[in-house]
């Protein structure tokens, strides 16, 4: 993706002669996707009988499976899902995307460790 529009942005430059401060300020966007191609941080997710943890770049969490009341996987607008666990204490706490797995088999994984899970699909509502 980011080849691809600098790749625009040298076309337009080229056959368009498009002003050079407004090619800088395209090209300025995508500089944080490409410090995060750089920095490469790592993410994924863990689920064993006893406890789901996960991580996200620096940030990790664990949470014991017995304090888990419902898993929420909400299909968004744009197809992704996001995973919201909603805590016997009536806590929510949502992973980061980066850090889902794929939705079906998390689905299976969970409901074969006994976890209540609830599907939503293309609801607007957090």
């Amino acid at each position: 993706m980011l080849c691809g529009v600098w790749a625009a942005l040298g076309a337009a430059w080229l056959f368009l002669d498009a002003a050079p401060l407004l090619l800088v300020l395209v090209g300025a966007a995508t500089l944080p996707l490409l410090w995060d191609l750089v920095r490469n941080p790592p993410a994924g997710l863990a689920l064993d009988d006893k406890t789901l943890s996960w991580r996200s770049g620096r940030h990790t969490a664990e949470i014991a499976l017995a304090e888990i009341a419902q898993v929420r996987l909400d299909t968004r607008l744009d197809f992704s899902v996001r995973v919201t666990l909603r805590l016997n204490s009536g806590r929510k706490i949502r992973i980061p995307f980066e850090a889902t797995p794929p939705h079906r088999a998390f689905e299976a994984a969970l409901s074969a460790r006994g976890l209540k899970t609830e599907r939503q699909h293309f609801s607007l509502r957090q």
